[in-house]
């Protein structure tokens, strides 16, 4: 049964992230610096918290960023897809030490709540408020690759929820101030720890499933199966495989049965434009969409 293959061989433009990763790598690793001092100075375990979790983020940052470098990685003998999947690693590494961070910090802030400690409310308010606003200007930078990147998506969510978490820590501050209440610390801590554990399990769901060679979650398997057997030509499909090659590009491969036989490049050329166009498979990724033809069952 002869087979015709038709490979596409444009690399896939990548956006280039380089200069927000080190704006934002900057910009955080000054701010925590600055959390911990007055943290430690002040006793107050929500900007230890808040520091803590700050740190992680610079950790996530450099994780998504070098998961970004290496993903552009031309394809080599050994490596034949380049190492685009380290962007799914990076993704993976990222929501695993978020969740263990919080872990950390939910432990800690139990225990404080059995044993509240005095803390300058006023001085914590200035510290988040600068958090606030550092966290504000990373998170903007990576707002336009968010839907298309998984890695950059981590990224973004992680700076959201510290402009949040800062935020939080304002709000004890203030209530600190007016009313006293010392246990108000550790519990703004608590609440803070769930609101981003359950950011984070989405991305951990995420990128295990993209690291499962699970079909991605915007493609409709079903959809694309369909589209593929009502071509003009095809008789049936099998081994139809949809699988994520990095955080931004999807790679398909199939089997087309065609009984009255090979229709032209042209076919091909405008099944993965459409491919493209409809489910967001990427035509340009080296030798994707891959479509095996054949003139039998």
């Amino acid at each position: 049964m002869p087979d015709s293959h038709h490979h596409h061989h444009h690399h896939h433009p990548t956006s280039n992230y380089t200069r927000a990763f080190i704006i934002g790598t900057v910009l955080n690793v000054v701010f925590v610096i600055i959390e911990f001092a007055f943290g430690f100075w002040t006793g107050s375990l929500s900007l230890l918290a808040d520091a803590g979790h700050n740190l992680s983020d610079v950790f996530g940052l450099l994780v998504a960023w070098v998961g970004n470098v290496l993903a552009q990685s031309p394809p080599t003998q050994r490596y034949t897809y380049g190492l685009r999947r380290s962007s799914i690693l990076a993704a993976l590494l990222n929501a695993l030490t978020l969740l263990l961070v919080m872990g950390g910090i939910a432990w800690e802030a139990i225990s404080r709540l059995f044993n509240p400690t005095s803390i300058p409310g006023m001085t914590i308010m200035m510290v988040a408020l600068v958090g606030v606003i550092i966290n504000t200007i990373t998170a903007l930078l990576f707002m336009s690759g968010r839907d298309q990147d998984l890695n950059i998506r981590g990224a973004f969510l992680h700076m959201v929820a510290d402009a949040l978490i800062s935020l939080g820590v304002v709000l004890t501050g203030v209530a600190i101030l007016l009313t006293g209440w010392l246990w108000f610390d550790p519990v703004v801590s608590l609440v803070i720890v769930v609101v981003i554990i359950l950011g984070t399990w989405q991305l951990l769901k995420d990128s295990v499933n993209l690291a499962l060679d699970a079909v991605p979650v915007a493609i409709e398997p079903q959809a694309v199966r369909t589209y593929l057997t009502e071509l003009p030509g095809v008789d049936h499909i099998h081994d139809l495989h949809i699988w994520a090659m990095s955080t931004r590009e999807t790679a398909l491969t199939v089997h087309l049965v065609m009984p009255h036989g090979f229709p032209g490049d042209n076919f091909l050329t405008e099944t993965s434009q459409q491919l493209h166009d409809l489910f967001g498979i990427e035509q340009n990724c080296d030798a994707f969409p891959h479509l095996d033809l054949s003139g039998g069952g």
